[in-house]
């Protein structure tokens, strides 16, 4: 791995910065006792990789792992408008724009967020999707980039790494409905044997039997007649074991109400425990908020994909540094981030007064604050 001093000074600086991420910026906040070129050459000359993640994150996971742990799946996509495009830097579809999704350039990642029942937060996994195959279009006929892997398939490798390698105990994994596939639930079930929690598409289809099923006899979810909150046992069309089905009620910014279908392979959950539990899923929003305001994941002007990656893998060191300190502080990351700016606030509001104690006093006599000039 590369120098660990380093990474942790620039997740440092990552950390405590407010403004776009430079190695002269950190060059700078250390008086030029770390040159800019040498900060330069560690993002750009090796590329880090997931067991050097690993590495760095494996001692914080011991301590808080627990068999009920839960892993909230979702990908996030760091905004890079002005960047050349190449493999990581590209297109990507973005379901989460409102009012209406799009593509959007930048850096998509697909994100493995940890909770242990303390509540402590680990991100344990990432992986950044790279286009690197290039297809004509079959409806647009234009030239177009693709990753050789899906999203699905990058979730299901992560995944058996984190059983079968690391041996990261869990319970449960909770997903939205963009991992709701037939290939990822069954993988969870058989390979893994694991329990998950899934949101589905209103249009999905069950069978309410065993008799149904093999009669072909299977009904869109929205048009069973559900009571929020209750289970009932179906089978998922693709899939040949049994599922919970549950429908929450959930009421909008505006008012108005609406229903998400959620799914699990656990048997025994009640109603209202898939509903809570799939909640946590929220969490896992909240850590790309984060990452993007506090710990500078979009503020990098790296223009390589060697040092943009290294950039991401600081940032997920600087967001886990983050959520320790918040815990120690017991408050969250906002709030932790925004007595760092006050503090350094306070510290340079202070030097502004040293300093004027070397020119002539700028004011009216009486002590009044200087009247605008024009």
């Amino acid at each position: 791995m590369k120098d660990p001093k380093l990474l942790d000074l620039y997740s440092d600086y990552l950390l405590a910065s407010f403004r776009m991420a430079t190695a002269t910026g950190l060059s700078e906040l250390t008086d030029q006792a770390l040159s800019h070129d040498k900060i330069s050459r560690f993002l750009g000359q090796e590329a880090f990789t997931a067991k050097d993640y690993w590495r760095c994150i494996k001692p914080l996971v011991r301590k808080v792992e627990h068999p009920d742990a839960v892993i909230k799946i979702d990908d996030t996509i760091e905004e890079k408008p002005h960047s050349t495009e190449n493999e990581v830097v590209t297109w990507h579809w973005d379901h989460s724009k409102k009012p209406k999704a799009g593509h959007t350039k930048g850096i998509n990642i697909l994100n493995f967020l940890y909770q242990s029942p303390q509540g402590i937060e680990l991100p344990v996994a990432f992986e950044i999707v790279r286009k690197s195959q290039e297809y004509v279009d079959a409806k647009s006929g234009q030239v177009k980039k693709r990753s050789p892997r899906s999203k699905n398939e990058m979730l299901r490798d992560q995944l058996f790494a984190l059983v079968k390698y690391n041996r990261v105990p869990f319970r449960y994994v909770v997903w939205d409905t963009w991992f709701a596939a037939k290939e990822n639930f069954e993988f969870v079930h058989y390979e893994l044997g694991k329990h998950f929690i899934s949101a589905l598409k209103s249009n999905r289809k069950v069978a309410l039997s065993m008799e149904d099923k093999l009669e072909g006899k299977f009904h869109r979810v929205d048009g069973l007649e559900l009571q929020a909150g209750q289970a009932i046992t179906v089978y998922l069309k693709g899939l040949d074991f049994q599922v919970q089905l549950v429908k929450q009620v959930f009421i909008n910014q505006d008012g108005s109400t609406g229903d998400l279908y959620l799914v699990t392979n656990d048997l025994v959950l009640s109603g209202p425990a898939i509903c809570t539990t799939y909640g946590t899923r929220w969490g896992v929003e909240v850590f790309h908020k984060s990452l993007k305001q506090n710990v500078g994941l979009e503020k990098s002007p790296t223009k390589h994909e060697t040092s943009q990656c290294n950039h991401v893998f600081a940032a997920m060191i600087a967001w886990t540094k983050l959520e320790l300190l918040a815990a120690k502080e017991q408050t969250n990351h906002f709030a932790l981030k925004t007595k760092i700016y006050v503090n350094a606030l306070r510290a340079a509001f202070q030097e502004v007064q040293r300093l004027k104690a070397y020119v002539p006093k700028i004011g009216p006599p009486d002590g009044l604050a200087t009247p605008l000039l024009g």
